[in-house]
């Protein structure tokens, strides 16, 4: 589950137990220093108030914050939680537009990647006419899960990640080419191709009435479309055409601050067919049974796990949880339980 640190941390930790009882595997914190509280403070407070579950970031980037940096924080976060804690990684959006930054190149990526490695478990890296070694490491280091969205990167996840995140949502075609593309990528840096772990990224509402709720997720939609996702969406039967530029929005599409508002500005270029074909092709959008269903199948296409969000950047995802956790959760461990049983 995607948990923005947008309330007060106590008011995190609190939700992070919420979370770990509904049942979940694992919380996701973004990290986007202008819109929320700091994730890795976050985690740090969830990871007092929960047991089992795992820790992660969704996701840092080696712009804003050095790798050393990261190295000393996941090293820091992994002492609070053994062995629970994830490394998610990316090269940045909201956290370096938001400051006039590039974000990170691949080789950038990559560089980074392996200097919090070799760092995490005590080895020394060279910057430039200095080096440096973290005291007290975590010898059996920390999951880095690299999140990816065009082939080189989903190449370069396969490559050097020990998971992928996959931002490609839950459509069938663009989960398979995503999926593949990182298993070549492992099978070209010698690795197994399913030695990455595979997590897909989706929106999530338990629904009765898709086409009655999708208008939700128009700023989501138009954003992809915004960021060259339009030949995947066609793909789909979905064709939008939405300006570079909404400065309509604030601070942006996918973190509107007044979402209503964000949904009637997208209406200008996005029907409420649209959105539910987008909600319904990519999104978990359903009832419970046909989302426990969707999740379940996706295990023949080699995703180890799915990352819900909800729509929204400003509140908790209380309902989301609440529905996930009483009615998909259990639909989900069943076949699990009788395959077991068989």
């Amino acid at each position: 589950m995607r948990v923005p640190p947008c309330r007060p941390l106590a008011e995190i930790a609190a939700f992070a137990g919420v979370v770990e009882r509904a049942g979940f595997d694992a919380l996701y914190v973004p990290d986007s220093q202008t819109l929320w509280r700091d994730c890795y403070l976050a985690l740090q407070v969830a990871s007092a108030a929960t047991e089992r579950l795992t820790l992660a970031t969704a996701v840092s980037n080696v712009a804003t914050r050095h790798p050393s940096v990261i190295s000393g924080l996941v090293r820091t976060l992994d002492e609070a939680a053994p062995g629970r804690v994830v490394l998610g990684l990316g090269v940045g959006h909201s956290s370096v537009e938001s400051i006039g930054l590039a974000a990170s190149t691949r080789a950038q990526l990559r560089a980074g990647v392996d200097q919090i490695r070799r760092l995490v478990i005590g080895e020394e890296v060279a910057y430039g006419e200095a080096s440096a070694r973290l005291r007290d490491p975590r010898p059996d280091g920390v999951p880095v899960h690299i999140a990816a969205t065009g082939p080189r990167n989903l190449s370069l996840a396969g490559e050097i990640g020990d998971g992928a995140i996959l931002l490609s949502g839950v459509a069938d075609g663009p989960l398979r080419a995503a999926v593949e593309q990182v298993r070549a990528g492992a099978v070209a840096a010698g690795r197994a191709p399913t030695d990455p772990e595979i997590t897909v990224s989706a929106h999530a509402l338990v629904t009765d009435d898709v086409e009655r709720d999708a208008r939700i997720i128009k700023p989501i939609l138009a954003s992809i479309a915004q960021r060259g996702g339009t030949n995947a969406l066609a793909d789909a039967g979905i064709e939008v055409a939405v300006p570079a530029v909404v400065p309509d929005v604030v601070p942006d599409l996918v973190h509107a601050e007044d979402w209503e508002h964000a949904v009637e500005v997208c209406s200008q270029w996005i029907s409420d067919a649209d959105a539910a074909a987008f909600a319904q092709a990519f999104c978990l959008f359903g009832t419970p049974d046909e989302i426990a269903g969707r999740i379940n199948a996706l295990s023949s296409l080699g995703v180890t796990s799915v990352f819900l969000q909800h729509v929204g950047s400003w509140y908790l995802p209380t309902e989301l949880v609440h529905s996930v956790g009483t009615h998909v959760i259990p639909r989900i461990r069943e076949p699990a339980r009788r395959k077991d049983t068989e």
